[in-house]
């Protein structure tokens, strides 16, 4: 019977393990701040966006310290026309690494966004309506 019940106690604590999940944290996107960092699939990359007029910098760390640095995606205030608000634009992820799209939470404009190494392959683009 004794080893019964420790069978069954090692039967719980090894499920209770083998079913935990490792808790990520997820950016909130109703977070109300003038900047916000959002995660490439690289390693290095990571987008900075001014919330509150859309304005896009790839932000590049480096362990050695060579390639440190920052260059402009978007440096046009997408807000110009509109009512600048500190949390006004967030990003969201695409299936393709170097493509994100930008929201306007308040008007719902989007635009296509897409960050590289080369400059030239940097750009912000607006997704216009099919008109339906």
């Amino acid at each position: 019977m004794k080893k019964v019940f420790i069978f069954v106690f090692i039967a719980i604590i090894f499920s209770i393990f083998v079913f935990a999940e490792t808790k990520k944290i997820a950016s909130n996107q109703e977070a109300i701040v003038p900047y916000r960092l959002f995660k490439t699939t690289n390693m290095w990359n990571f987008i900075q966006l001014e919330t509150a007029t859309g304005r896009m910098w790839q932000i590049q760390y480096d362990i050695k310290g060579d390639s440190r640095g920052s260059v402009v995606i978007n440096d046009k205030n997408l807000a110009e026309n509109k009512k600048s608000i500190v949390g006004r634009f967030t990003l969201h992820s695409t299936d393709n690494m170097w493509t994100f799209i930008l929201l306007d939470q308040i008007d719902g404009d989007t635009w296509q966004v897409q960050w590289s190494f080369e400059e030239s392959e940097r750009f912000i683009i607006p997704i216009n309506s099919f008109g339906y």
